[in-house]
């Protein structure tokens, strides 16, 4: 009986060891993935910094300017003006179809006077 107890205690020390072992390389095996994610993030973080940097040095007024002047033939490209922007008045709005979802008799002409009336007012 008593190497009964002794065997079994056994297995379940080589039972737990093992166990303990699978956890340990799971987990060794994790954070090498951190590690490797961490590396990964900060090389795109500096390709990015980079490419923020490329994208402000291509941009220049300057360079741009230069860039319209060579190809003002092929692009006709102006500067921007207060000219080239309309007025909110000049915008053309869609008037909105009333319609009874009622079959009852219930008439909208009030509101679409009044709406009209509005829509008047504004336009200049």
């Amino acid at each position: 009986m008593r190497s009964l107890l002794y065997l079994c205690t056994a297995l379940a020390v080589i039972a737990l060891a093992a166990w303990a072992y699978r956890e340990n390389h799971l987990t060794q095996q994790a954070m090498n993935e951190r590690r490797a994610l961490e590396r990964e993030i900060s090389a795109l973080s500096e390709a990015l910094s980079v490419q923020r940097a490329e994208w402000a040095y291509l941009n220049r007024p300057d360079r741009l300017r230069e860039l319209v002047d060579v190809n003002f033939d092929r692009l006709r490209l102006v500067p921007i003006t207060a000219s080239h922007f309309g007025e909110i008045g000049q915008i053309a709005y869609p008037m909105p179809e009333f319609r009874s979802q009622f079959d009852d008799g219930i008439e909208l002409f009030g509101a679409i006077e009044q709406l009209s009336d509005s829509r008047d007012e504004v336009t200049p």
